[in-house]
């Protein structure tokens, strides 16, 4: 489920880029991945694809078109910024990968990482899309989502409605082999200016580094990580 903004052929061209996204598509596959009316998904890939949004590969299939490119070399995330400076400390204070992760929809999606530069590692890429439904990460960003959202997220969820009370009211999450086997987590989440969450800021590593308890080991030099990527902010 992704997130809407209440206009509607807003929304429905956002489905249309995102169905192309992983992999060139036709009409018909299009129609399949959006749910959508022969005629209105035409319709939006043919206003795409005029806007260069979109193109047509040497196979008639539609792809992400170099508009897209354009535009990304020009934005600027202030949160990627911010963590950029941040970042690179907490993995020298850890020695551990750390990443973070802003909530769309139902999924979490890496926007930051780095790894340590040796040993056995949790390598997740930037721009990976992990579920919402296991890790601290995404315990993080359950706490503090809306309602709807957490009511949907906790009918396939590994934690619990209790889980996500219990990380507002200490300020952290940790995780033990939940979203891999083998791998544990702990996360703090990322405030703006106005107390909001937007974000949650992670280490990960081997349990047999990171231990059973890892919170207890790391949760403060989070806590202070995301302190300080919200005062950059």
């Amino acid at each position: 489920m992704r997130q809407h903004s209440g206009i509607g052929v807003l929304d429905k061209a956002m489905t249309v880029l995102h169905a192309v996204a992983d992999e060139p598509c036709n009409l018909s596959l299009l129609c399949e991945r959006t749910g959508l009316p022969r005629a209105t998904a035409h319709r939006l890939a043919v206003g795409l694809e005029t806007h260069r949004l979109l193109i047509r590969n040497a196979q008639g299939l539609w792809a992400p078109g170099p508009a897209l490119a354009e535009l990304a070399a020009t934005a600027k995330d202030t949160l990627v910024d911010a963590s950029s400076y941040v970042l690179p400390r907490l993995r020298e204070i850890t020695g551990e990968s750390v990443q973070v992760y802003r909530r769309d929809g139902l999924d979490r999606i890496c926007i930051a990482s780095m790894e340590p530069p040796t040993g056995l590692r949790d390598t997740v890429l930037v721009g990976a899309r992990l579920p919402m439904t296991a890790g601290s990460g995404a315990k993080v960003l359950a706490a503090w989502a809306d309602l709807p959202v957490q009511r949907a997220l906790l009918a396939e969820a590994k934690y619990t409605d209790r889980t996500l009370s219990e990380v507002r009211r200490r300020g952290w999450a940790q995780s033990i082999a939940e979203r891999e086997s083998g791998v544990a987590s702990v996360a703090a989440p990322i405030r703006d200016g106005a107390g909001t969450v937007i974000a949650a800021i992670s280490v990960s590593g081997p349990i047999d580094r990171m231990g059973r308890k890892p919170g207890a080991r790391w949760a403060a030099d989070l806590l202070a990580a995301a302190d300080a990527i919200q005062k950059r902010l």
